[in-house]
C-alpha cells in the first residue's frame, strides 16, 4: 500500500475530496501497542527515522480525529474545518507523547485534539479587543497557560497561575477569560446563539467523546487479534 500522505488541511472543500479522504484514512492500517511504543522512542530520537515514525503514527490515528470532530458540529466551522484542525493537534500529540507514562497513544491525543478544535471554534466566535495596558499580562499568562498544560495536560487554575506568574487573581481572571487570540469565552457566537465557548467547553460531550474514541481504538484492536 503507498503511503498516506500526511497534511494539515484537506485542501479541497467540497463533500467528494471528504468522501475521498475519509476512505483514505480508513485504509491506513493501525498499529499494535508495542509499535506505539517503538514509534514513540523513535520520534524522540529525531532525525528523518524519527519524522516517518511521526507520521505512522500520525497515519494510524486520523481515523479518530473524524470521531471527535463530529461532536463539535454546527459551533462555526465545517466538518471538513473541525477535522483539519483536529488534525494539527494530533501532530502536536504525536511530538509530545511519552510512551513510559503507561497509557495508550490516542487516550493523550484526543486532549490534544480537542483542545486545537476548541481554539479554532473560538477564533470563529466573537473577538475582543484588550486595552494595550493588558496585554502584556496576557501574553504572561498565555505562556504560563500553555506551558501548565503541556506539563500536566489540564487547564490551570487561577489561582495556580497566581502562584506561577505572580500576577493578581482579578487580573489572572480577565486574562483568561480572553485567552486564545484574545477571544472571551463568554461571548455567544452569534446574535442568535446563546451558546459560548463556556458552554462548549463544559460540554459533557468531551467525557463522551473521550470514552467513543477509546471504545472505538479498543474495537480496532480486536480486530487485530
Amino acid at each position: 500500500m503507498r503511503q498516506l500522505k500526511i497534511q494539515k488541511s484537506i485542501t479541497n472543500r467540497n463533500s467528494e475530496a471528504l468522501d475521498k479522504y475519509l476512505v483514505e484514512i480508513g485504509r491506513a492500517p493501525m498499529i499494535s501497542i508495542e509499535e506505539e511504543i517503538e514509534l514513540a522512542q523513535a520520534i524522540r530520537k529525531g532525525g528523518k527515522a524519527g519524522e516517518r515514525a511521526k507520521n505512522r503514527l500520525v497515519e494510524a490515528n486520523l481515523r479518530f480525529v473524524v470521531s471527535v470532530a463530529k461532536q463539535y458540529q454546527h459551533q462555526g466551522l465545517t466538518l471538513t474545518d473541525l477535522i483539519d484542525e483536529g488534525n494539527i493537534g494530533l501532530i502536536k500529540a504525536a511530538e509530545r507523547f511519552d510512551e513510559t507514562r503507561g497509557f495508550k497513544f490516542i487516550s493523550y491525543a484526543v486532549w490534544w485534539i480537542r483542545q486545537s478544535i476548541l481554539q479554532a471554534i473560538a477564533e470563529q466566535s466573537r473577538i475582543v479587543r484588550l486595552p494595550l495596558n493588558q496585554v502584556g499580562s496576557l501574553n504572561k499568562v498565555n505562556q504560563e497557560i500553555n506551558k501548565f498544560e503541556q506539563e500536566n495536560q489540564r487547564r490551570p487554575s487561577v489561582e495556580e497561575l497566581s502562584a506561577r506568574t505572580g500576577v493578581d487573581e482579578e487580573k489572572i481572571s480577565q486574562s483568561m477569560a480572553a485567552s486564545g487570540h484574545h477571544v472571551s469565552i463568554d461571548a455567544p457566537f452569534g446574535e442568535d446563539d446563546d451558546n459560548s465557548m463556556v458552554d462548549v467547553m463544559a460540554s459533557s460531550d468531551d467525557s463522551r467523546t473521550d470514552r467513543n474514541v477509546d471504545h472505538e481504538s479498543m474495537a480496532n484492536d480486536l480486530m487485530q487479534v
